[in-house]
């Protein structure tokens, strides 16, 4: 399988093209898009600003013709050459064509090529039907153009326009279909321990054409009995974790599936890797993952679950109970409210486990970081509370991809369960504060992620 070449945007600003290309006078209008890029070898162009072209500036506008006016091609390259950021010129098919004409065709020969001489090696066009499926290619200096396999929009509902028609009518969830339009896609797993091992284990079976699996740590006997795959064998040699998930994947879905990176989600190669991703899984038992995952997920377009288990206890009667036994599904699309926003972590709780890291010999703190909360306990039998929150976690997604829900998606941006109560709390999307990221579809811009501990290597570095 190949990386499907994709153009992203934000549901936010699918929604302003949208609103705009079609004013309500039954004619084509035009906007721009400013896209950043995702690593290689991917070819994802990833939307970081929306210029909406003026409808009385077009000097024609027509039902099947739209003439892009200079001063607006001129605008849009004095912008992207600041940030080296590339065009996509967008335009509305009020016919409902979903395909590119042989007016459009003319056109991009004369506006692309004119946007290449000037400025860039790689810029794009894109075409929006009435309901808001799009269309996309780009063009290099050889002014041969590319489809972008598909089109991109994470927000509520997580879709997907394919370049070659498929999947037009949405696919039924737990169906063939739906497990062949997962097979297009990649999935990245960060953290294949307790709850990690058993997401990716779904994702594996579901379909996913790629599993990509993030993890530094290596098997030990106190795993055995929560990490999906694992032997005996595995804890005496002390095999990495993501080398024992990509082995078993491979037994079922033969090789090229799972693609297995040994390393922390806090370096570099780590986060390009995940970059490739079309959604993110954060799996991860420590807040400086989730504050990268939450990072990546926003500047990368890419939407993210990150789910989260414990159990409370306390004391009765000079007694240690049990008080609850807890899971958390945050759903974060790029442009809502993100992880730091919903106070999953804080610079003040990623400065205490930085502290925690550091003093080791710190038996209390020590205590309070694992499953059970007040109790020191180094295998942990949590296996079926895992199985049930890594699977709230995929159903989560699966009702984004193919919904099914009898309300809609914005009212399940968190969920949480109390076993002990048996209860489930629901969390609508604007119940939390949301602040604009400066990092929003930043893609590669260095430093990446805006963190000084991801720039390049300088070459004695690499040595």
């Amino acid at each position: 399988m190949n990386y499907a070449s994709i153009l992203a945007l934000t549901e936010q600003q699918h929604q302003v093209v949208q609103r705009h290309l079609y004013p309500g006078d039954g004619l084509e209008a035009a906007a721009i898009l400013l896209c950043s890029e995702a690593a290689p070898p991917r070819k994802r162009l990833i939307a970081r600003k929306v210029i909406l072209v003026p409808h009385g500036d077009c000097p024609r506008r027509e039902r099947d013709f739209l003439a892009w006016p200079g001063s607006a091609l001129t605008d849009a390259i004095d912008a992207a050459e600041k940030e080296k950021l590339a065009l996509v010129l967008v335009h509305s098919h009020p016919g409902n064509l979903f395909a590119f004409s042989q007016q459009d065709d003319r056109s991009d020969q004369i506006t692309i090529a004119s946007i290449l001489q000037g400025y860039g090696t790689r810029h794009g066009t894109a075409i929006m039907t009435p309901n808001g499926a799009m269309l996309a290619r780009w063009y290099e200096a050889d002014m041969k153009s590319q489809p972008f396999d598909a089109v991109s929009v994470s927000g509520h509902d997580l879709r997907w326009w394919w370049s070659d028609g498929a999947f037009t009518q949405r696919p039924l969830a737990f169906t063939s279909p739906a497990r062949d339009e997962l097979s297009r896609l990649v999935a990245c797993v960060i953290g294949v321990s307790g709850t990690g091992s058993i997401v990716a284990e779904q994702l594996a079976r579901m379909g996913f054409g790629r599993v990509i699996l993030i993890d530094h740590d290596r098997v030990e006997h106190k795993n055995l009995n929560r990490i999906l795959n694992t032997t005996l064998a595995d804890a005496a040699s002390e095999e990495l974790k993501v080398h024992v998930m990509a082995k078993a994947i491979s037994a079922y879905r033969g090789d090229g599936v799972a693609v297995p990176m040994p390393a922390s989600i806090t370096t570099r190669e780590a986060v390009l890797l995940a970059s490739q991703a079309d959604v993110l899984f954060s799996c991860v038992d420590t807040l400086d993952a989730r504050q990268i995952a939450d990072e990546i997920a926003t500047t990368f377009l890419l939407p993210l679950f990150d789910v989260g288990v414990t159990i409370p206890t306390r004391r009765q009667d000079g007694q240690i109970v049990i008080a609850d036994v807890c899971g958390r599904i945050d759903y974060v699309h790029p442009g809502g409210s993100t992880l730091r926003d919903r106070g999953v972590y804080s610079a003040a709780t990623l400065r205490a486990e930085y502290l925690r890291r550091v003093a080791p010999d710190a038996h209390s703190a020590e205590v309070k970081a694992g499953y059970l909360k007040g109790i020191a306990e180094e295998a942990p039998s949590v296996i079926t509370l895992n199985m049930r929150a890594a699977s709230a976690c995929v159903m989560e997604f699966i009702a984004r991809v193919f919904p099914f829900r009898h309300s809609d998606n914005s009212n399940f941006a968190r969920t949480q369960f109390s076993l002990a109560a048996g209860e489930e709390l629901n969390t609508v999307e604007h119940a939390f504060p949301r602040e604009t990221s400066p990092r929003l579809g930043q893609g590669m811009s260095e430093p990446l992620l805006g963190l000084a501990a991801m720039r390049v290597p300088k070459p004695r570095e690499r040595q």
